[in-house]
Formats: C-alpha cells, structure tokens, sequence
C-alpha cells in the first residue's frame, strides 16, 4: 500500500509526572503554550535545563499533559554534547536507558534511566488502523524526494489521539532537509 503525510520534526523535549514538575516548580499545573497535532497534547509554557556532568542544554520544552512517567527525548547530536548513549526506543520503553539531571526553578531531580532517542514513527488513530490496514508497531518505508531523497524505515504508532503524520527528531530531519509539514510518501505490506 502506498500513503502520503506529513512530517513533524520532534526536537529534544521532556514528558514528566505531576510528582516530578511539583518537585522542579512547586506547582500543580503545567499551563498550555500551544496544542500539538497529536490530539490532546500541547508544549508547556515551561522549560527545563538537563544537564549531564559540566555539559548542560538549556531550554528544554516540556510537553503535556503529564505522564505516569519521566522521560527525556534528544537526537544524538545532544547525546554527542551531553556525552551520553541513550538507545534508540518507543516512547515509553525506558529501561536500561541513559540517566540525566533535571534542572528547574525550584530545585534538581536526577532520573536514573530516562532518556531515549525516539524511533521514527508514523502515528496512526485507532479509528482509522482497518481503514489503513496496519498493526501497532508495524514497519512502514518512508520515501522521501527532493535534493538528499532516500528511503528510511518507520514504525506504526496508533493510539486513541493519533493524527496521521511521520516523527522524525531533528538529525532525521535535517539529514533528509525534511521540515515540519514536508510531505512523504509511506509504503508497506498489507
């Protein structure tokens, strides 16, 4: 089968608990920047430092609503600066995963093993996984065209909130001079 989307580039970004921002903000809420395409989730007004030994990233956006657990998200460029190894997973996969300090306005939190370069991924909506004919976490090729073309593998995401558009982190993005909204054609096996 053959499908065109769109890409959303995904930069570094955080997803915390409610216990973790209390503890960085001494507060309860995380108030709404502006809303994502994936239905329900937003960009916080807020931002953290991580920092890893004497080499830190300032400005970290924080992404909501809160989750059942803290994970950190970079490319491996920020690996390469932070002088880290983190694996390259599902969201929410964490185990065995880097450690990082979190750095806020009300104090640090260190997580142990939180920090994952996120796979690619070709977020799906539940309502629509017959109409497509595709399985959670199915492979799915991505073709892209233009000056630096090339084909990359992804991995189907479906859930309850999902829009239909390819994740890429910025090392993606850029290798393939690929920006929010370009478009690419999707191809697999039904």
């Amino acid at each position: 089968m053959e499908l065109t989307t769109t890409v959303g580039v995904s930069n570094r970004h955080i997803h915390l608990t409610k216990e973790t921002f209390k503890k960085l903000f001494d507060l309860e809420e995380l108030p709404k920047k502006n809303d994502l395409n994936q239905l329900g989730q937003y960009a916080s007004i807020y931002t953290l430092t991580i920092k890893n030994g004497e080499r830190q990233i300032d400005n970290v956006r924080i992404l909501g609503p809160f989750r059942s657990y803290d994970q950190v998200e970079i490319s491996k460029t920020d690996a390469y600066y932070l002088k880290l190894n983190p694996p390259v997973r599902t969201s929410g996969d964490l185990a065995n995963s880097e450690q990082i300090t979190l750095i806020g306005p009300k104090g640090e939190v260190h997580l142990s093993s939180n920090v994952i370069i996120a796979n690619r991924h070709l977020h799906i909506n539940s309502k629509d996984k017959e109409k497509y004919q595709v399985t959670n976490n199915q492979r799915v090729y991505i073709h892209i065209e233009g000056e630096k073309r090339g084909i990359i593998e992804a991995y189907t995401k479906i859930s309850d909130d999902g829009y239909f558009e390819l994740h890429l982190d910025t090392d993606d993005a850029n290798a393939f001079l690929l920006k929010n909204g370009s478009e690419v054609k999707v191809t697999y096996e039904v």
